[in-house]
């Protein structure tokens, strides 16, 4: 690694607390059509353990697929155990649930509402992770729902970024489940749990940082500002919400005064979220004045959580750059210092540019009154969404 990338290392190392892994291998997994067969593989082929946690378990056959892809592994004698966020899980079929349930699959709902104390019950588990046997790894934005099927050829396929782990990085994302599995009062591990040596197959250099609700600062916020200040040439942001406060408003609009190219890509005309989408409409003017471009993503929900700097760091996980994520909820993202992954990401990020629309200024401040209301409306309710 260059001298830039070293020096991002340590800042990230000693500003977060935790060590950089070497030796990873990170497979990049763009949109349903490859994110779920890779999951479903390694599912398939388990032999000891499976970990799977989701904010999102919908409905639709991929649903149906995974729950009977653990059930098999679970009624073949492994050790499964499935963590839904009660909020975000809760249009999960309940049929889907007993079956599971009763194949053997150690199903448990994340701070079920009213069972918890109301400060908790806001903070809700967003990490997506899936580990398989303690050596394969997934991690990323997806949930398990039909809307992530596809290629994001339209509106009905979501536009998502994943990452297939391989190495010691595993290892972080084991104790990100874990930590969060804690609170059902099931045991932490068991004699499957074979806790191996990782091997070190890779090129990859990898940070795990988790983000755990709190209700003061967050080392998902400590890494978003490294990342962002460290760019010297190129900051590159994808995420599905985005209503950042006053401190890092400023540091993206420091970027561009310091010769840093910033883009931003955004949900457009698909969002599945309107009033989280007027959070960050209400942005637009300032970012762009400010020389930060903006893009709105065309074809359907874009849903991706991805940043890369420069072309050589890269951080891709569940956290979106919102108030929600960085204050109230349970999130995690890898942060890996390797060119061709940045590449990788980048050659994605082009031609998601080449089907989204970039926000012109001066046609933006001829925005109508209605939009203007409706932005200032939502503003109060910007550090909860």
């Amino acid at each position: 690694m260059g001298d830039w990338t070293e020096v991002l290392r340590r800042r990230l190392e000693v500003v977060i607390g935790t060590p950089f892994t070497e030796g990873n291998s990170i497979t990049v997994l763009r949109n349903g059509d490859e994110i779920f067969p890779a999951m479903l593989e390694a599912i398939r082929g388990a032999e000891k353990t499976v970990d799977l946690m989701t904010f999102v378990y919908w409905k639709g056959d991929i649903a149906e697929e995974f729950a009977r892809a653990m059930c098999d592994r679970a009624s073949a004698g492994l050790r499964v155990r499935l963590l839904i966020d009660a909020l975000g899980g809760r249009l999960i079929e309940k049929d889907l649930v007993d079956d599971m349930s009763k194949a053997g699959v150690q199903v448990e709902w994340f701070r079920k509402p009213l069972l918890k104390s109301p400060f908790k019950s806001n903070h809700r588990l967003h990490r997506k992770v899936c580990v398989v046997d303690g050596a394969i790894a997934f991690t990323g934005g997806v949930g398990i729902a039909e809307e992530w099927c596809g290629d994001a050829r339209n509106e009905n396929e979501w536009r998502e970024t994943h990452l297939k782990v391989e190495g010691p990085a595993v290892d972080g994302l084991q104790s990100a489940f874990i930590q969060n599995w804690a609170e059902s009062g099931r045991g932490l591990y068991d004699d499957r749990d074979q806790f191996p040596v990782q091997p070190q197959n890779g090129t990859s250099t990898v940070q795990i940082v988790r983000g755990s609700a709190s209700l003061g600062w967050d080392d998902m916020q400590s890494a978003f500002h490294v990342m962002l200040e460290s760019a010297q040439e190129r900051l590159r942001i994808a995420t599905a919400y985005f209503a950042p406060d006053e401190d890092f408003l400023t540091t993206l609009c420091d970027g561009p005064a310091r010769g840093v190219a910033v883009e931003l890509l955004l949900p457009g005309p698909h969002a599945d979220k309107r009033v989280s989408q007027l959070t960050s409409e209400g942005r637009y003017e300032r970012l762009v004045d400010c020389g930060v471009a903006i893009w709105n993503f065309q074809p359907s929900m874009m849903h991706a959580k991805v940043m890369t700097v420069d072309g050589q760091a890269a951080v891709v996980g569940s956290s979106n750059f919102n108030r929600r994520s960085l204050d109230h909820d349970e999130e995690v993202v890898l942060i890996s210092l390797d060119r061709d992954l940045c590449a990788t990401l980048d050659a994605h990020l082009d031609d998601d540019f080449t089907r989204s629309t970039e926000i012109d200024l001066s046609r933006w401040r001829g925005r109508s009154t209605g939009q203007r209301v409706m932005e200032r409306a939502v503003s109060p309710i910007r550090r909860w969404m």
